[in-house]
């Protein structure tokens, strides 16, 4: 696709289907500069090559290493956390995880056994687990992939800590006003538009963490939640993190 005198490519991945090639031709009809390239896809495990480069590292207070790596000592001042990186999203190594992890350990006053804390698109789980690490007692995850919850409750044995895991759309399995503190990381776009059912699972003088945005959309995300509370932003290179206190 050419725009003045540069070429835009396009590489998409689809699943096998019967006339795939003259159906996605029909649909770049209206455009009369594209080009339709079949291109053979590499017969490649991505999970294991991701696997043979995943190292140890330090995030914040926790010590993120990989479940088939000897975690050998822990350094002084941190938390061991396992991951086991597959097809759900959350290892640590994501500036948006980092975030808000970052937002858990800063989170005051610390949780009592009272507090209950849901993480809305929980993927892997490791925010879920990383919070039950962090002394949450209530701790649940929410995510519409059953892969992800296959996933999140895989991590929650690895590390030893308890944790729900819940197949459902967003909010909707909750009761209002049940959380002390709701983590969502996902995208900008559902960010703002799961304003009101975010809002609402949050309990009076409660935390929202929201992150999945770009520092772009900071001030669009900000907008759209303004009438929850005083929002503070946190950014890691070209991505934030906004964390909303509640008003009461």
């Amino acid at each position: 696709m050419r725009t003045g005198q540069a070429e835009t490519v396009l590489l998409a991945y689809f699943p096998p289907a019967p006339d795939l090639a003259v159906s996605l031709a029909n649909r770049l009809g209206a455009i009369p500069s594209a080009r339709l390239e079949a291109v053979p896809v590499p017969d490649v495990d991505w999970v294991k090559r991701f696997r043979e480069g995943f190292e140890p590292f330090a995030c914040g207070s926790f010590w993120v290493v990989p479940s088939w790596s000897d975690p050998g000592p822990v350094p002084p001042g941190q938390r061991l956390l396992v991951v086991d990186p597959g097809r759900a999203f959350g290892t640590g190594t994501h500036e948006t995880t980092r975030l808000c992890l970052r937002a858990l350990e800063e989170q005051n006053p610390a949780p009592s056994p009272r507090d209950r804390l849901l993480d809305v698109g929980t993927g892997s789980g490791i925010l879920a687990v990383a919070a039950a690490l962090l002394g949450w007692q209530k701790v649940t995850g929410v995510d519409i992939d059953p892969e992800a919850i296959e996933s999140a409750e895989l991590h929650a044995r690895l590390n030893r800590v308890r944790a729900a895991f819940v197949l459902g759309n967003g909010g909707a399995p909750f009761r209002r006003r049940s959380f002390s503190l709701v983590l969502a990381n996902i995208a900008a776009p559902l960010l703002m538009a799961r304003r009101e059912e975010i809002g609402s699972l949050v309990a009076p003088d409660g935390t929202i963490v929201l992150s999945g945005l770009l520092t772009a959309d900071v001030d669009e995300v900000s907008a759209v939640y303004a009438d929850a509370g005083p929002i503070e932003t946190r950014v890691d290179g070209e991505w934030a993190a906004l964390r909303i206190r509640v008003r009461p």
